[in-house]
């Protein structure tokens, strides 16, 4: 039995999103070179549009949280990781982005959370029934495309 339905891992991509669109606006702040502002802005955007495209997933998906002992509770609870376990974290985002000073520690900050999500994505991916692998599959590749832009970005710049 799955411990969480494909709906579950989709709303935490949803979040995961809205994280690293926050990420990448603070990126563009940070970079000094025309096309990495680009790059971070593009991917800010690509960020925003694609929690749409997993917030309209999450909609049509036929749901069953576990009992709650009061309403919300399993919601709080992916939240809660999300925010504390997981990509762009709300108390490591902040301790990230005060060490985070110049394009090129942005640039590896951005790959390695990219490859966070990909890793995490694939994990979970493991504890769903096949058939309801493939949202999964999609947010997968979304998160692949990330990083070998942001890869090819900063072999680009040598940094």
């Amino acid at each position: 039995m799955a411990v969480f339905e494909a709906g579950d891992i989709v709303e935490v991509a949803v979040r995961i999103e809205e994280n690293g669109a926050n990420f990448y606006r603070y990126a563009v702040q940070l970079a000094q070179r025309e096309q990495t502002k680009a790059l971070f802005q593009f991917l800010a955007d690509e960020e925003v549009r694609h929690e749409r495209t997993f917030a309209d997933l999450l909609s049509g998906m036929d749901r069953t949280a576990p009992p709650e002992g009061y309403d919300g509770e399993y919601a709080a609870y992916l939240h809660n990781y999300v925010d504390n376990r997981l990509v762009f974290t709300a108390e490591k985002f902040a301790g990230e982005l005060a060490k985070i000073k110049d394009e090129a520690s942005a640039l590896d900050f951005a790959i390695q959370r990219e490859l966070d999500a990909i890793h995490y994505y694939r994990e979970m991916r493991e504890l769903m029934p096949e058939s309801q692998r493939q949202p999964i599959e999609r947010i997968i590749e979304e998160e692949k495309g990330h990083f070998k832009k942001l890869s090819a970005m900063k072999k680009r710049l040598g940094c």
